[in-house]
């Protein structure tokens, strides 16, 4: 099969460019002016009036996710349906083994959960304990299973978050192995003790949840990680950061000349604390970790990601319905099911917020979604550019087109939003993965399975390539 995408803007590795993207079979077989005659494929499509850009990357969503409050509602097939329709054409979720079980297990698992994916898929490894086992079934992750990034809770300390000396020795790992190295930078001993100085005085409703992880507890925790991050000598890669406290830490890491990398979300960039000061359902729907933040770190954030010193705009994907998260609202926040859902209005929300009101451009918008995603996680070029032999994973999306999101008619398996009602411009009008109209016209067009896991193992010399 050989299609033509005619008459769009181009939209890749920083520059915007008018052209044609000729495919042939899975992946891109030309770009530029007039790379084939219409009469001469099998399949025209009409960009015109519309940006092609590749297709998005999210690199932190959790779709499948057991927690002690319930399992989050949308598995593999659910999630990455509303990730396509949305124009995310690939996802890394996580693995996170149970302490003290086999990390090898533990993946095992998630790669057979991860077969129904509708799109292409990679996974990162977490480390929730440190034992004598751990830094071999890393080193067999990394060599044999495809994984190129780890990831650890600073938070969580009463399950799966790290102590000091462990994170210490998990960085030692990463400069062995090579593999990048994700934190969810909360000081988590500061939070448990907040926790326990509020549900003690009374104050148990959804409301008080942001008050026991206040914007400080990310910044020292975000400062304190670099710092071992600096000891040990290799990068780190901050997860969902939220606050201005978060940014200064990184900015002052990377003055220092650490390779500092902060990833930021959508709920971050367009809602604030005030969903839970309204009380009710919407304030036990914006239970999140990190929480809600004021105006001002929402500023913060924008200005990051418009000078590049954020870098990355993941969903941090992890719904669940308002009966789990009524279940507990009023007697104890610390029990509300923790997480919003997103994937499908990832793109959408950054554009309309984003380039629309000119805090940033529509480069810029594509590096964070798409091609930034690709390179930091041993997906590029295969993933995240136009170009000759990359994968024909690709987003003819309609500037123009606007539209109210409506929990009612989303693709993702939840019964709310907490964007419900917000008015957005932009939106995919086709949506290809591996040169496959997946999504086209409001309808979805993809089985379950048709995802492939993808290979980052990094010391394999990897190119990107499908494992």
């Amino acid at each position: 099969m050989r299609t033509l995408i005619h008459g769009g803007t181009i939209v890749a590795d920083g520059r915007s460019r008018s052209g044609d993207v000729l495919i042939a079979g899975e992946t891109i077989a030309a770009v530029g002016k007039a790379v084939a005659v219409p009469a001469a494929v099998d399949r025209v499509m009409d960009a015109t009036g519309c940006v092609v850009f590749p297709g998005g990357i999210d690199p932190h969503v959790h779709l499948g996710l057991e927690t002690p409050q319930g399992t989050c509602g949308d598995d593999f097939a659910s999630g990455s349906a509303a990730a396509l329709a949305g124009g995310t054409t690939t996802l890394i979720d996580f693995v996170t083994p149970r302490r003290g079980a086999s990390l090898l297990d533990a993946l095992a698992a998630r790669k057979d959960a991860a077969r129904k994916s509708l799109c292409d898929y990679g996974l990162h490894m977490s480390v929730t304990a440190w034992s004598d086992r751990v830094l071999p079934e890393l080193e067999a992750c990394c060599r044999h299973e495809g994984i190129g990034s780890v990831k650890a809770y600073l938070a969580y300390k009463e399950t799966i978050g790290l102590e000091d000396r462990e994170f210490l020795t998990l960085l030692d790992a990463a400069r062995a192995l090579k593999f990048l190295t994700l934190v969810h930078a909360e000081a988590g001993d500061m939070v448990a003790y907040l926790q326990k100085q509020l549900l003690a005085a009374g104050k148990t409703a959804a409301a008080f949840h942001p008050l026991s992880r206040p914007p400080e507890v990310e910044g020292d925790a975000v400062a304190r990680a670099l710092l071992m991050a600096r000891l040990a000598g290799v990068p780190l890669y901050v997860v969902h950061v939220s606050t201005r406290q978060g940014l200064d830490a990184v900015a002052a890491a990377r003055q220092a000349g650490q390779a500092a990398i902060a990833e930021t979300c959508p709920q971050y960039l367009v809602l604030d604390e005030s969903l839970y000061a309204a009380g009710g359902d919407a304030g036990a729907a914006a239970v999140m970790s990190p929480p809600l933040r004021s105006g001002e770190h929402r500023e913060a954030l924008w200005q990051a990601l418009a000078s590049g010193l954020a870098q990355t705009v993941a969903s941090d994907h992890c719904p669940f319905d308002l009966e789990d998260k009524r279940r507990h609202a009023g007697d104890d926040f610390t029990r509300i099911a923790n997480g919003i859902g997103g994937i499908e209005y990832r793109l959408g929300l950054l554009y309309t917020f984003g380039v629309r009101t000119g805090r940033i451009t529509l480069e810029r918008f594509v590096d964070l979604v798409a091609t930034r995603p690709a390179k930091l996680f041993g997906l590029y070029p295969r993933k995240g550019a136009i170009r000759a032999g990359s994968d024909a994973d690709l987003v003819v999306w309609d500037p123009g087109r606007k539209w109210t999101v409506r929990a009612a008619g989303q693709w993702q398996r939840c019964d709310h939003t907490p964007y419900e009602g917000l008015e957005l411009q932009g939106a995919p009008r086709f949506v290809l993965s591996r040169g496959a109209a997946v999504f086209a016209a409001g309808r979805l067009d993809a089985a379950a399975g048709r995802g492939r896991y993808l290979d980052r193992s990094p010391l394999r010399g990897n190119d990107g390539r499908c494992g």
